[in-house]
């Protein structure tokens, strides 16, 4: 059999340099749209010029963005550094970058604001409420606390962020807010409610979950003549109605997923009470998990009693320092199989699974308030692009101003990624990941002539950065 041999391009080593351009082109053209020029250069006018750092520090987010270590060394090639027009510099200078923007935060974000209302005219500022948590790596910034993990890493201190969005179809990030790791969204509420409060019209609906619903925050709501759409938890006063829910009596919202609801009117709120055949029956398979679980685990214990042995050890204190006599003694020696596996269904099922209720003070359908509230997971959305593509996450200890200033460079990056789904339907719903993607393969090649001359080549466009080219270059 005869193999062809394909030659290979001739490959001549040269000093051509290229450099990924479109991240810069992107941040470059929000920057200038919304004035931050303006909002950065009043903090500080000596050195290396600030925008140019944060315009760098943006655009390597939206490249690689590893540490401010590596973002040190990206910006200091000569290429990028000729881009910006700026010197060499040491790394130190963007951690000092970092504590500016933290030390001046509040001004920072109240301009940014302002800003974005004023080049923007969104027509409506219905706004989504949520707060995460931050995994903080270190134990010296008083910032970070043990608390809820949404990370999955109790064993590390962390901080809780909240974030503000205008919601659907305008979905863009407006505001940031930076708090302890132990503060629960009931507290964190407040902060976060009133950064944009003011830039919100007369009866704007705001949507949050259960963790922030509080007497208090609904009343702040109200009392500066806006709407609220929360979830509730339910309680005992609602087994009443629950024990009444009829499904021939209900309206039916999606038959797909079996749902149906009611609304209990009161004079100040209406409650929207749903109850889904699909959740109903992962509950109970997750509660039949939880009942075997349990008769293993007192098997496991009467096992143990029976033979006179030491427990198992997961059912024990493992702890060097606490001395302590303990004896167990189980139920099942009384009682069956059967009859325990029905003393832990009595115990763990209730009556409300599959049940599920919002409250507003704003009269909707059952449909729209349930669209409306489950529309509230673009700002989930938002969090796993802050801490996965845009990755503010992990945190390290540095001054504290440092940690708020990271914060903010993160959101400004993500900002302009959502002001481009927003300036571009054709990116209505394409992923950070993507939108990152081709931006960074956007390239600019420098090619080195004998006679010293360079031309610059640009290469690699494809639909996305080609909105953001054309954008840039004024063509609409």
């Amino acid at each position: 059999m005869n193999i062809t041999k394909h030659r290979a391009f001739p490959t001549i080593p040269n000093k051509n340099i290229c450099v990924p351009i479109g991240p810069i082109l992107a941040v470059q053209l929000f920057y200038e749209k919304l004035n931050f020029c303006d909002i950065f250069s009043k903090h500080k006018s000596k050195g290396l010029d600030l925008n140019s750092l944060i315009i760098g520090l943006l655009s390597y987010k939206l490249t690689e963005n590893f540490s401010i270590k590596e973002a040190g060394k990206w910006l200091n090639q000569k290429e990028i550094l000729d881009i910006l027009n700026l010197e060499q510099f040491h790394e130190r200078v963007l951690y000092r970058t970092l504590e500016l923007l933290g030390r001046n935060r509040e001004e920072i974000l109240s301009d940014i604001l302002d800003s974005l209302f004023s080049v923007y005219d969104f027509e409506e500022t219905d706004i989504n409420l949520d707060w995460t948590s931050i995994v903080l790596f270190g134990t010296k910034s008083k910032l970070g606390k043990y608390g809820y993990s949404r990370d999955y890493r109790p064993d590390k201190l962390q901080i809780t962020v909240g974030i503000s969005e205008l919601a659907n179809p305008i979905n863009i990030p407006i505001g940031v807010t930076v708090n302890r790791g132990n503060v629960l969204d009931l507290e964190h509420f407040s902060d976060t409610y009133n950064q944009v409060k003011s830039k919100l019209k007369k009866g704007s609906l705001i949507i949050f979950d259960k963790g922030a619903n509080t007497t208090d925050n609904l009343k702040s709501i109200q009392d500066a003549e806006m709407e609220y759409l929360t979830a509730m938890k339910l309680n005992t006063s609602d087994d009443k109605i629950i024990e009444n829910f009829y499904l021939e009596k209900a309206e039916l919202i999606d038959s797909e997923k079996g749902i149906y609801g009611i609304k209990i009117v009161k004079p100040s709120s209406i409650k929207y009470l749903y109850f889904s055949e699909s959740l109903q029956k992962r509950q109970l398979e997750a509660k039949a998990r939880a009942v075997m679980r349990k008769l293993k685990e007192a098997k496991e214990i009467q096992k143990a009693v029976v033979n006179k042995k030491k427990l198992p050890k997961k059912f024990r204190i493992n702890n060097e320092l606490i001395e302590i006599d303990y004896s167990f003694k189980t139920k099942l020696e009384e009682l069956s199989d059967d009859e325990a596996i029905e003393l832990l269904k009595a115990s763990l099922i209730n009556g409300r699974e599959g049940f599920f209720c919002l409250k507003s003070n704003r009269n909707l359908t059952l449909q729209d308030a349930l669209v409306t509230y489950r529309k509230k997971d673009s700002i989930e959305k938002i969090f796993h692009s802050l801490k996965n593509e845009i990755q503010i996450k992990p945190l390290r200890v540095w001054s504290e101003d440092s940690i708020y200033g990271a914060i903010i460079l993160g959101f400004i990056a993500q900002l302009f990624i959502s002001l481009m789904r927003y300036e571009f339907e054709e990116l209505k719903h394409t992923s950070t990941k993507f939108i990152k993607k081709s931006l960074k393969n956007l390239t600019l090649t420098i090619k080195f002539r004998i006679n010293g001359v360079k031309n610059y080549i640009f290469a690699n466009f494809d639909r996305i950065n080609s909105l953001i080219v054309a954008k840039w270059n004024g063509i609409t």
